[in-house]
């Protein structure tokens, strides 16, 4: 019996990446359908204005964030799907490895979900399928993004608020 309760504890307090593993899924799920959506409904270039600073838009974005590197002859696509392939046996690893720690799985899961629906979109189409788009008074205007862009966004926010918690633990 001891030993049973020692397993047993053992396997809750290291806990189990599925949970996390499924939220990562349901992100990519989401990010997919919502690109299916616009590339069904907008045709590139379409603007379809919600409020006085929010539009839904068809863009795509060959280079990563804030289309850094989209104007290169076409080999970061291949860079950028390498880095995200990466990130996602990395991620793997460590929410294996830490399954137990909510918060830091929870922004690794965002971040894993967000990486493989801009992995997909590199793969299947050469370019990622932006379409939220903020803007203020038509004068200025946040680049468009996605859902993958933001389970990233959440994740980056999430690591870096796991770890001030952190440090403020071993204070």
């Amino acid at each position: 019996m001891a030993r049973g309760t020692t397993l047993m504890t053992r396997g809750s307090a290291s806990g189990s990446m599925l949970p996390w593993i499924g939220l990562a899924l349901i992100l990519l799920i989401v990010d997919q359908f919502t690109k299916v959506l616009i590339l069904g409904y907008l045709r590139f270039g379409d603007s379809t204005t919600v409020t006085s600073f929010f539009n839904i838009v068809r863009a795509h974005n060959t280079g990563a964030a804030f289309s850094f590197l989209a104007a290169a002859s076409g080999w970061q696509r291949w860079l950028f799907t390498g880095i995200g392939v990466a990130a996602t046996l990395f991620i793997v690893y460590l929410l294996r490895k830490h399954a137990g720690q909510k918060l830091f799985c929870f922004a690794l899961a965002c971040i894993l979900g967000g990486a493989i629906g801009n992995v997909i979109d590199r793969l299947l189409r050469g370019y990622v399928v932006d379409f939220l788009q903020f803007h203020w008074q038509d004068r200025w205007y946040f680049p468009a993004f996605n859902v993958a862009d933001t389970a990233i966004t959440i994740g980056a926010a999430a690591l870096i608020l796991d770890e001030l918690l952190r440090v403020r633990r071993t204070r």
